[in-house]
């Protein structure tokens, strides 16, 4: 997206995480759209074509976060997904993400350095 910052989606059924990526987001400039369901997300991510996905793997179910990035590669997807996990290093025997196509896992609690980073490195590689 030339000329505009891009925009991050966060997906997570826990508001204080939302706000926080929020806040994060937008005192960097980024454009922020959120949502605290996969379906939300769903809905969200075909309304605003975001440049990068940042979804947590356990909201409503246990791997919600695993099926809307399924969802997502049903559709086409080409923005990079990142998983928020507070579940550590069991997370590979939970999930199989290398099937899921994703960029990355955030561990809980966010660092706010290291988010930015990361999400910062994800834009450059995709040219947004």
């Amino acid at each position: 997206m030339s000329g505009t910052k891009p925009v991050i989606l966060c997906i997570d059924d826990d508001p204080d995480i939302l706000e926080f990526m929020r806040i994060v987001l937008e005192v960097e400039g980024y454009r922020y759209a959120g949502a605290e369901t996969g379906e939300e997300g769903l809905r969200v991510y075909k309304e605003v074509g975001p440049d990068v996905v940042v979804v947590d793997l356990m909201m409503e179910e246990v791997d919600s976060g695993a099926e809307f990035a399924r969802e997502l590669m049903i559709l086409g997807n080409q923005a990079p997904i990142f998983m928020l996990s507070s579940v550590g290093d069991d997370l590979s025997m939970i999930t199989d993400y290398t099937s899921l196509g994703l960029a990355g896992v955030f561990q809980k609690p966010l660092e706010r350095e290291h988010f930015l980073s990361v999400l910062e490195t994800a834009l450059a590689e995709t040219g947004s």
